[in-house]
């Protein structure tokens, strides 16, 4: 069985719970980064979607380009195969693509995502 890691840090974030069980995908779900990389440490996930957040604020400023730069990294570590499914606000998919240029990134979907949008992100080839 296939499985899929979740980090949910959005308020767009989808319920897509009933396609990862219709698909046979086990799923868990991690409200911080922290929960996230510890359990990546005991299993290897086969996909990882997550928020992507730009970093328009001091907090990202320097090192970090959004909230995924850490969670990337510890999954190319501990998962260097997993499928990286990446969701966008609008006002933030123009500058998906620099994180991109830093860690392969499987799919990005745009909110609001449709369950169709994400089956063909799962079930397809890269974007």
């Amino acid at each position: 069985m296939k499985t899929l890691f979740s980090l949910i840090e959005s308020p767009f974030h989808p319920n897509l719970t009933a396609l990862y069980q219709r698909l046979g995908i086990a799923v868990e779900f991690f409200d911080t980064a922290r929960k996230l990389h510890k359990a990546m440490q005991q299993q290897a996930p086969d996909y990882f979607v997550g928020d992507f957040i730009y970093g328009w604020a001091n907090n990202y400023a320097g090192t970090n380009l959004c909230n995924l730069d850490v969670t990337l990294s510890t999954l190319q570590r501990f998962a260097p195969e997993a499928k990286v499914i990446v969701f966008a606000h609008p006002r933030d998919e123009a500058h998906v693509g620099k994180l991109a240029a830093l860690f392969p990134i499987h799919a990005v979907l745009k909110y609001p995502v449709t369950e169709q949008e994400m089956q063909v992100a799962l079930q397809g080839e890269a974007e």
